[in-house]
């Protein structure tokens, strides 16, 4: 990788600011002084400073964040704040993007990273991974729910959902559950409620596979995942 790319990707400055600390001589590998940006380096194993600090690659960011209500699932938005816009700009400097959605007034886990192949094997249909969803629903929601959505129900457009496991844990004028599910359809949870005459009020999501949501992290809080997460994640790239 080039000298030049190599600090410009870790933040250290735009690639004209680069160029100024190269011309500066505030530049060092292994010890030695160097000018040249096109220089090539191995940033795995090469020692790089800048004005005596080292800089560390990070090639891939991993970040659990508990989403807000408010923030839409997205990149970037002209009208909403999206959920990249609480990060900060050290890490949106990775250009990091949520794996998978949660509609604006959903709250819960939501993994941001920059790893491609990871969001793909997390969102594979084939990988058939769980989502729990906590929810709150206008309606008793009775035994005859838990069969039709462990039939699959089907959706207003005539698709029919895979079975999903629902688990009542309070049944009255607004019901709570716990629902999983191993698809990720448009609103899929609020549109399986209405298949069968109920209404989501309150939707939380709990888990993705493995990844548990932090309680411990507030609304709009984020961390890096925690190694024992990491490796997790990585297994499923394998």
């Amino acid at each position: 990788m080039r000298l030049d790319k190599m600090l410009a990707n870790m933040g250290t400055g735009s690639r004209k600011e680069v160029k100024s600390l190269l011309k500066k001589k505030q530049v060092l590998v292994n010890g030695a002084i160097i000018k040249d940006g096109s220089t090539y380096i191995n940033p795995e194993m090469d020692i790089i400073k800048v004005n005596g600090e080292q800089v560390h690659y990070q090639k891939y960011i991993y970040i659990m964040l508990h989403k807000p209500p408010g923030y839409i699932s997205a990149t970037t938005d002209d009208r909403d704040n999206t959920v990249i816009d609480i990060l900060s700009p050290e890490l949106q400097h990775f250009k990091p993007y949520p794996v998978g959605r949660l509609d604006k007034d959903t709250e819960g886990l939501l993994l941001i990273t920059n790893d491609g192949d990871l969001a793909h094997q997390l969102l594979s249909p084939k990988k058939d991974i769980d989502k729990i969803y906590y929810a709150k629903v206008q309606g008793k929601v009775t035994e005859s729910d838990i069969d039709s959505f462990q039939n699959g129900v089907v959706l207003e457009d005539g698709y029919k959902a895979k079975s999903a496991e629902l688990i009542i844990l309070y049944s009255g004028e607004v019901s709570e559950i716990e629902v999983t599910i191993t698809e990720g359809k448009y609103h899929q949870v609020k549109r399986m409620f209405e298949a069968v005459g109920k209404k989501v009020v309150y939707l939380k999501r709990m888990s993705m596979g493995e990844l548990y949501l932090d309680e411990t992290l507030e609304k709009g809080s984020y961390r890096e995942l925690s190694e024992k997460e990491l490796n997790y994640c990585l297994s499923l790239k394998k």
